[in-house]
């Protein structure tokens, strides 16, 4: 059993934390909450977060691994915040066998990922990261590209973000197809929105934004055999999860411009240095998506909140739902 002051410390691996907006560090300050911030300055790798989670009762956690050998090493450990969405860098599993409870932020990234990826879509159909690059070297060349409004869109996952994102296109009159292994209540009245099936998803539209999450049912969920069902002038970007698009195959379709171009925030492996940064019709950036000042503050506050709704005995307000727990059964092979 934790001592009474190790249960109650806790780890913060997620870096930066408060550097933007230090609501947060104040926050639990206030409550007088014994805190260390990872002390490496970047996300920790697996062995580094086993020395450094070794006395702490409470994990607040960004992308960094914490595996099974992560929690068998932190023997204090009772609640895992993760200030974030994503959960396939936890094992909810071994989590669950040593009775630790977790929880994360899942509406808080998605205005500024939403925003981001109608960036990137303008981005690359302006050819804006192209022009940049011209004018750096002295070439003046005037990039000729297409409007959103002319555009079909296809989002294959309209969850939180998915949602926000067919708001914003909104704007633009861009019509929408959706696609999801569940689909949502999203109406499509006065939208131009329309729930579609993949294979028409792929053939119909002219950009491509992936909102999945990444589980056994969506690894590799773009390959080779998705890529060449879409136009030759078709887009993508991808701000979900680096797994769901196998990269080599992108490379080659994006080499031989079976497609035009992709936008990638995220990768299978991060910090990423592979070839995918040789061509010049992918734009690539640093999983930045939901690093929006406000967002990144919504996400922070959100799991410092937990953190004290524990220590203070109150009911945690986000706790990973029990499907999630499931996916990782499937995974696993254990149903």
């Amino acid at each position: 059993m934790p001592t009474r002051s190790q249960g109650k410390r806790v780890l913060i691996t997620t870096v930066p934390f408060g550097d933007y907006d230090d609501s947060p560090i104040e926050l639990l300050k206030k409550n007088k909450v014994d805190y260390t911030i990872n002390p490496l300055g970047r996300r920790p790798t697996e062995n580094e977060t086993i020395e450094l989670i070794k006395d702490f009762g409470i994990l607040l956690a960004g992308t960094s691994p914490v595996t099974r050998k992560v929690i068998d090493a932190a023997p204090y450990l009772r609640l895992i915040a993760r200030a974030g969405i994503g959960l396939d860098n936890i094992d909810l599993l071994a989590a669950k066998e040593k009775g630790i409870q977790v929880t994360y932020t899942p509406h808080a990234p998605a205005p500024a990922v939403a925003e981001f990826v109608v960036g990137c879509m303008l981005a690359l159909l302006r050819h804006i990261p192209q022009a940049n690059q011209d004018l750096h070297k002295g070439v003046w060349k005037r990039q000729v590209g297409r409007r959103l409004a002319d555009c079909t869109v296809g989002l294959m996952g309209v969850g939180s973000i998915g949602k926000l994102v067919v708001k914003y296109l909104q704007g633009f009159g861009t019509r929408v197809l959706g696609f999801d292994l569940r689909q949502s209540d999203i109406s499509a009245d006065e939208r131009n929105f329309q729930w579609v099936d993949k294979e028409k998803l792929l053939r119909e539209s002219d950009i491509i934004s992936l909102h999945l999450p990444l589980t056994q049912a969506t690894r590799y969920f773009i390959t080779c055999k998705e890529l060449g069902m879409m136009k030759p002038e078709a887009l993508l970007v991808n701000t979900s999860r680096g797994g769901i698009i196998c990269e080599e195959d992108l490379f080659e379709a994006l080499q031989s411009c079976k497609i035009a171009g992709a936008a990638l925030d995220v990768f299978e492996k991060e910090p990423y240095d592979g070839p995918l940064a040789q061509l010049d019709n992918c734009l690539l950036t640093s999983h930045m998506a939901a690093a929006s000042v406000d967002c990144k503050r919504a996400m922070e506050m959100g799991a410092v909140q937990e953190v004290l709704n524990f220590l203070t005995g109150k009911p945690l307000r986000m706790t990973v739902p029990q499907e999630a727990y499931k996916e990782q059964e499937r995974r696993n092979g254990h149903v």
